[in-house]
């Protein structure tokens, strides 16, 4: 079977919508500034887009507070063609814990990430779809350490439930990851060591002096 190209798809849905006289609206599932960076400098360009920042693997509670409040720092500071808004989740841990029971053990990029990242997407699509956005998608595929078909198939999955259509991507691809650790460093962006949840965090202190900041996951 071959292998989707995310990008070339992404690039294809970008150029029928330039030949479109309305700007269309995106629903942006973010889960950081430094993630969210390069692309809302790229979609921009194509989208009016709101960022949720829907979260709730995130401990503690004032990392979540900390993540959110870089995230509206960032979008406050950074130039945009098209308007870029925000929507901050409340804090709700219990939704992840729901769906982590039985998985605690996971390693990481095991089925306990698989179902956060199913949890966060299918809450998007479901909000996409309330407020009547064209498309949603998420910042996740920036990451090298996520994989992005795992992540495009939960997306795609959580659009057909809600009937709201999502945007492929691998925002890695065309030096994405690259340019957002420059932006990154150009708002002096709080760049974390660790994906987000309890169980990332102790990964991350076995590992010790590991240089994980590296990658912003």
């Amino acid at each position: 079977m071959n292998q989707r190209n995310y990008q070339k798809e992404l690039d294809g849905i970008l150029t029928a919508l330039q030949a479109e006289a309305k700007t269309p609206r995106l629903f942006l599932h973010s889960c950081c500034a430094p993630c969210s960076s390069y692309v809302l400098e790229y979609l921009s360009r194509y989208f009016e887009i709101t960022v949720y920042f829907y979260n709730p693997n995130i401990y503690p509670p004032e990392e979540y507070g900390k993540r959110v409040r870089e995230e509206e720092r960032l979008i406050a500071e950074m130039n945009f063609v098209h308007p870029v808004n925000m929507i901050a989740a409340p804090y709700r841990p219990e939704e992840f814990y729901n769906i982590a029971r039985g998985l605690e053990k996971e390693p990481e990029g095991g089925r306990r990430c698989l179902k956060c990242y199913e949890l966060r997407l299918r809450e998007a699509a479901r909000l996409a779809k309330e407020m009547g956005f064209d498309f949603f998608t998420t910042t996740l595929t920036i990451s090298p350490l996520k994989k992005a078909d795992k992540l495009n198939a939960a997306g795609e999955a959580a659009g057909r439930e809600f009937g709201v259509a999502f945007l492929p991507s691998d925002f890695k691809k065309k030096n994405g990851y690259k340019r957002s650790t420059e932006l990154s460093r150009e708002y002096g962006l709080y760049r974390q060591d660790y994906c987000g949840c309890v169980y990332s965090m102790r990964e991350r202190e076995k590992m010790g002096d590991h240089d994980l900041n590296s990658h912003p996951v």
